[in-house]
């Protein structure tokens, strides 16, 4: 599933070529994705000027001068293509500029989704009303986290995982952030102290960083809006690594959690 910066990586990308430009042509070619798509959809977005793109959580924004935003979820394979040689039958919705760009949203298992709604009512929308702060943004601190975990007995990886915690974070780069902070993800919330969290903060937010540099991760078909292939996998330290070598020298392992794999290093977490 696409994480934060294959969504911050796709947003960057359609902004290259949707940011300030008229929506002359706005096409659906399906009833909707995981959900039906707005029924005025057509109609709001057809003649509307892009504003801005933005990112909240997992999810994209296009903001248009009706007032309106389009939010969209890429789901497990959702992708934009840019200019695509041929609209494909996995392209659903299209959006064409009037400098002649074409952009299809395109999403295979079609468990993405496409809202609109009203933009200054975006934070009451109630996919985002729960949602903590940003990891990228001011809101994360080491003090917000404290107050989250505090006495907590769920383990750290999933307090973590949970959107109302932190907003956006997924499971390949929790357990990047948990390896670099030397923490191992069973910890009981509660029992992380304050030098942990000291550290952990900024790794997420490396963490983060770089795979957005990189251009996220490929998994199974994730590509940027422009074809290519995110490729911050690479550089995985501990995820999908079971059995190889941590840069610390202990051998990574994985175990279930939450109904994910995680995975970690037990020689410098602990």
């Amino acid at each position: 599933m696409p994480e934060l910066p294959e969504v911050e990586t796709t947003v960057r990308g359609l902004a290259t070529v949707l940011d300030g430009q008229v929506l002359t042509r706005v096409a659906v070619h399906r009833a909707g994705l995981r959900r039906p798509f707005p029924a005025d959809l057509v109609q709001a977005m057809t003649g509307a000027r892009v504003t801005g793109l933005g990112r909240r959580a997992k999810y994209g924004l296009i903001h248009t001068d009706r007032g309106r935003t389009l939010v969209f979820h890429l789901g497990m394979s959702g992708r934009w293509r840019i200019d695509p040689a041929e609209i494909g039958k996995h392209d659903h919705l299209v959006l064409e500029t009037g400098v002649g760009h074409v952009l299809a949203l395109n999403d295979a298992r079609r468990f993405g989704s496409v809202d609109l709604v009203d933009s200054d009512k975006l934070d009451a929308w109630p996919a985002f009303a729960a949602l903590g702060p940003e990891p990228l943004g001011p809101g994360l601190s080491a003090a917000h986290l404290a107050a989250a975990f505090a006495g907590r007995i769920a383990a750290v990886k999933l307090l973590l995982l949970d959107q109302r915690v932190v907003a956006g974070l997924g499971n390949i780069y929790v357990c990047e952030a948990l390896n670099r902070a030397r923490i191992h993800p069973a910890r009981e919330g509660g029992k992380v102290g304050k030098a942990a969290l000291a550290r952990l903060v900024p790794m997420i937010r490396t963490v983060l960083e770089e795979a957005i540099a990189a251009g996220g991760s490929t998994l199974r078909d994730y590509a940027r809006p422009d074809g290519e292939l995110g490729y911050f996998a690479k550089d995985w330290r501990v995820y999908g690594r079971e059995g190889e070598k941590c840069p610390c020298g202990g051998v990574v392992e994985r175990f279930a959690q939450g109904g994910r794999s995680t995975f970690f290093c037990a020689r410098c977490q602990k």
